[in-house]
């Protein structure tokens, strides 16, 4: 069975003052239908400009070097700008963002908004009293407060948990078969954040849909996701199903950012060092500045991805 999303060899770098900053180098994931994929990693590590190249919204300085990005068969990096608005975006593949209050304009009622959307990637045929129809529905299964009359409300006049509902039905509005939500509990009370993770859940299995979820927080993974895909510095170290890759981890990456869990952790240190800069990567391993198992051989050896035992696919020369 095809995937339904597939990320191989991705190489992103950005024309700087400084130079080209190399910011993806080697990402690869794969997602399968129905199922949720969790994208975890810390601050600077690439997972916005991971999610911006495959919806193709890419600032100008940025250059796709190398890889593919394959969405349902096709390769998503051969796609014209316009391709990508009439075919992918919003019909085919649904984005939800990480800030609500920020992301829904406060002098345009809720309905304007979403209807937008419903008519520039809704099917050809359907009319505005079918996009009311779908809209209501959806506020109606996301437990929206007076779904009725919901469009005709201003963003101010939601909370935040109800806000983000609100752009979770703008993302599922035209039956995508990708969702990808950029970190979207992360404004959210701990309450909030539960009760958003399983509607989404619920969703994932109701739809038949499949979830890209991006994350720094490896107990949300623990909670939605089925796979995950663990990036530092620009690259996957760590991948495979959520199960495998938390009771086990096998990156010493992957093994820090659960110490650094508050579940877990023992101290308030976390992981000492940060993230190296795009300009000026470390050579060999990227992670050996911070890594307390270093040797001389991860400052000159590259380490590819490999599989091991537990099913988890692994860029480190000490795990087996």
């Amino acid at each position: 069975m095809i995937p339904v999303l597939s990320v191989q060899g991705l190489k992103v770098s950005f024309r700087t003052d400084a130079g080209m900053a190399s910011v993806l180098d080697d990402v690869g994931l794969t997602l399968e239908r129905g199922q949720v994929l969790g994208v975890v990693g810390e601050s600077g590590c690439g997972k916005s400009t991971l999610i911006r190249a495959i919806m193709g919204i890419l600032p100008g300085a940025a250059r796709v070097n190398a890889g593919q990005i394959v969405f349902e068969g096709e390769n998503l990096l051969v796609f014209t700008e316009r391709e990508l608005n009439q075919q992918i975006r919003g019909s085919r593949i649904g984005f939800i963002p990480q800030d609500p209050l920020l992301s829904l304009n406060p002098v345009f009622k809720v309905g304007s908004q979403l209807l937008e959307i419903m008519r520039d990637h809704a099917p050809p045929g359907t009319s505005r009293a079918d996009h009311i129809q779908r809209l209501v529905s959806l506020l109606r299964r996301l437990q929206v407060p007076g779904p009725d009359n919901a469009l005709e409300r201003y963003p101010h006049q939601f909370s935040g948990g109800q806000r983000q509902r609100l752009l979770i039905a703008a993302a599922l509005a035209c039956s995508p078969g990708l969702v990808i939500a950029d970190e979207p509990t992360t404004a959210l009370d701990v309450t909030t954040q539960h009760e958003i993770l399983l509607l989404l859940r619920e969703l994932v299995d109701e739809l038949d849909i499949s979830l890209l979820f991006v994350t720094h927080d490896l107990g949300v993974v623990a909670a939605l996701c089925d796979t995950v895909c663990v990036i530092y510095a620009g690259q996957t170290v760590e991948s495979g199903p959520v199960e495998a890759v938390l009771r086990a981890p096998s990156h010493p990456y992957t093994q820090a950012l659960l110490a650094c869990h508050p579940e877990r952790s023992v101290s308030f240190t976390g992981i000492g060092g940060t993230v190296p800069s795009p300009l000026r990567m470390p050579t060999g391993c990227r992670f050996a500045p911070r890594c307390g198992y270093t040797e001389p051989i991860c400052a000159v050896a590259l380490p590819i991805a490999t599989r091991r035992k537990s099913g988890a696919d692994v860029r480190c020369v000490h795990s087996g």
